[in-house]
């Protein structure tokens, strides 16, 4: 018990509690230490925390500070002058040391980097983000108009904005404060907080076909689900206890923020800090969005027509959706590669994937590119002439794109096929140090940052004035793996007031049918190619994590539904699911006439242009709607990665043969969105590249001579 109770040097404190709680136990010896902009309550949270563990409390400015100044603070700040005060406040810390206590620090203790190296070696930084107006309200009332480090002319919001920096630097933990919470409830958050912070054994993931086998009693973390992306058995993994929630309180903070806030926020209620600390993940997001994308806003949401709003995913390096997450995705991978080991990432594309894989991973630096590479597999003739363009200009050491002489759900068929079969995946990484994994939706890493964009255009939605917080919104998406459909529906399970999910398919209408009936039957029926290319798939991996989820977890359900569906081409629903399964999703298909006349129609009545996926979208939307609520299109590409089809559309004759010719004459129809810069620049390149038979061994030699030219020539 002794070595529990609080050593602190420059202070005795007492407590009312000789012995600690279960919760105290957590930490150790370790502090508490809460940080935040002066006002966000941590000398009141601190008090209230440590009741509850039964822990002593210092407060720095009290305890600390005043005790060895013996002077008040603002009495030594106003003899010392700002500048001095900060270089004082931080040597005094410096020779400072507790443990066991909880510690609030003050608001300008984290601009002074040595104190803040020597707090954290015994300590657990707890982030109390509170929301800045909340913050000057609160000081206003306490009748302080001037902190430290406030120069004249400088208004106390800036210097509030300024501050942050520092604690972003330094925190272990955020706790994200609702606009308007009490003392009592950001209290009980920390305590939250620092108990998930300890117990990293909770946060794991399991495979949806995983019942009572040895790899259910395994524990698998967010690092290891990222490396290897399919679970042994077969499955999908997900996240063994859900998906966090946001309150609505904390959806109104998240309104007026900038897309890579909203991103980091709602990614660090996902992912452990344990698995990625906090600073590392803020780091990867704002590299990922804050200057690879377009428009400012990355993922922005316009009025289209009516009571329909469209969110442009395109404004990313190879102007499609799959850039939200795979800017993002390869630097959490690079962050979870164990040493001592080369990877090769393998994808099959329907046509944006493989070249924002490839878009993504290229932008990683040193070490981690050199032993990470990426093979893709495309269908040869079935993606647009732009998008294997895009794909095949990518000609590096370790990069490369392949066509296969079939469609895409033989691409992805094969995949899976070789990243289960343990004698090929032991062999590379026995002959060749050498581990498979994938990039395609069905890796955890891949879905989580689509998530993001769903809430993200809820908020835009509510920062407009076009609903308020808490009313409900229609989502259609051209679904063809289903990955974007269910990070919608996870975005829904986190607590943005999605009320239906809209599948929008294509001819192949392989989903809308199973929505429809309950029926997935893949018997006699060809992949037909369309003017939709990146739906034109009719194994949607994805559906697998939302029957897991509908059937209330039921991975022997999952298992032999998928097992049939692999055996035998079919599948029928339980009638009792297929009532549950369309509470929360709609399915409609559109024709190849539609979707054209689609494009026309919108461009003829608005000036805006749309890809021939949000046409589908567009088109599924207009029959399913109720006029109720406003609906959102995903607007999954740019049109200029559909050329010849848009051209169809408009009844444009005399096209230019030349791609790059093509764009320039789209981009003096439309009026928006504008051209897209980084795919015209692609255009310039000059691709080449290798056409394989339709066999599995043929792939197979395919992936074993990249692992050699990656990883094993000398250059």
């Amino acid at each position: 018990l002794a070595s529990r109770i609080a050593r602190c040097c420059l202070c005795q404190l007492s407590t009312s509690k000789s012995c600690f709680s279960t919760k105290s136990t957590l930490l150790g010896d370790k502090n508490i230490l809460l940080m935040g902009l002066p006002g966000a309550g941590k000398t009141t949270v601190g008090k209230i925390v440590a009741h509850k563990l039964g822990l002593p409390v210092i407060d720095v400015d009290d305890d600390v500070l005043e005790k060895r100044w013996k002077l008040p603070v603002a009495a030594k700040l106003a003899e010392v002058g700002g500048r001095c005060f900060l270089e004082e406040e931080g040597q005094t810390l410096c020779n400072f040391s507790a443990s066991g206590c909880i510690i609030s620090l003050t608001g300008s203790n984290p601009l002074h980097a040595e104190a803040m190296q020597h707090m954290k070696q015994n300590g657990l930084v707890v982030y109390l983000d509170v929301d800045s107006e909340d913050i000057i309200e609160r000081l206003s009332t306490m009748k302080v108009d001037r902190i430290v480090g406030q120069e004249e002319g400088v208004s106390l919001k800036d210097l509030l904005w300024y501050r942050k920096q520092f604690y972003e630097k330094w925190l272990d933990i955020r706790v994200f404060c609702g606009m308007g919470d009490t003392v009592e409830e950001v209290a009980e958050k920390v305590l939250r907080a620092v108990e998930r912070y300890q117990e990293h054994n909770e946060e794991t993931y399991v495979s949806t076909r995983c019942g009572g086998s040895e790899l259910s009693n395994r524990k698998t973390y967010f690092s290891d689900v990222v490396i290897e992306g399919l679970a042994a058995d077969g499955g999908l993994y997900v996240p063994k206890k859900g998906f966090p929630k946001i309150s609505k309180s904390q959806c109104l903070r998240l309104i007026s923020m900038s897309y890579p806030e909203r991103a980091l926020v709602l990614l660090e209620k996902c992912i452990h800090p344990q698995d990625v600390s906090a600073l590392d993940l803020r780091n990867m997001v704002y590299k990922a969005y804050e200057s690879n994308f377009s428009s400012e806003r990355v993922a922005p949401v316009k009025h289209l027509v009516q009571n329909q709003y469209v969110q442009e995913l395109f404004h990313g390096p190879t102007a499609s959706f799959k850039d939200l997450a795979l800017q993002l995705m390869p630097q959490l991978f690079a962050h979870c590669l164990p040493p001592m080991c080369n990877f090769l990432i393998l994808v099959a594309t329907s046509g944006d994937t493989g070249s924002a894989v490839l878009s993504g991973f290229s932008r990683l630096s040193g070490t981690n590119r050199h032993r990470t590479g990426v093979l893709v597999f495309f269908p040869d003739k079935g993606v647009s002439p732009i998008q294997e363009q895009q794909m095949t200009s990518f000609r590096e050491r370790n990069a490369r794109a392949v066509s296969v002489l079939s469609d895409f759900d033989f691409c992805q068929k094969s995949i899976k096929r070789m990243c289960g079969e343990v004698g090929l995946t032991g062999h590379f990484a026995v002959e060749y140090g050498t581990v498979l994994s994938t990039a395609n939706s069905i890796n955890w890493a891949r879905l989580l940052p689509q998530v993001v964009y769903h809430c993200s255009s809820y908020l835009d939605l509510c920062r407009d004035g076009v609903i308020n917080c808490g009313d409900p919104v229609d989502v259609c998406i051209p679904t063809g793996n289903f990955g974007n459909a269910m990070s919608a529906l996870y975005a829904k399970q986190m607590g943005i007031p999605i009320r239906k999910v809209i599948c929008a398919s294509n001819h192949n209408r392989i989903v809308a049918d199973f929505i429809t009936t309950g029926q997935y039957d893949l018997q006699g029926r060809p992949v037909l190619h369309s003017h939709s290319p990146a739906i034109d798939i009719l194994k949607s991996s994805n559906l697998e994590r939302f029957i897991y989820h509908i059937s209330g977890r039921s991975s022997c359900l999952v298992k032999d539904l998928f097992t049939r569906l692999d055996v035998e081409k079919c599948f029928q629903l339980p009638e009792h699911l297929l009532g549950k399964m369309q509470e929360q999703v709609q399915a409609g298909w559109c024709s190849e006439d539609d979707c054209l006349a689609a494009i026309h129609n919108v461009h003829t009545q608005t000036g805006y242009l749309m890809d021939t996926h949000t046409a589908v979208a567009k088109v599924v939307a207009d029959r399913l709607k109720d006029g109720s609520c406003p609906t959102v299109l995903c607007s999954t590409a740019h049109y200029g990665k559909f050329a010849p089809a848009v051209f169809k559309a408009l009844q444009i004759q005399n096209v230019p043969q030349d791609l790059m010719e093509q764009l320039k004459v789209l981009e003096a129809t439309a009026s928006r969105p504008e051209a897209h810069r980084e795919m015209m620049k692609c255009l310039r390149e000059k691709g080449g590249h290798r056409v394989c038979q339709a066999d599995y061994s043929v792939l197979v030699e395919e992936v074993d001579s990249m692992i050699q030219d990656s990883f094993l020539k000398v250059t």
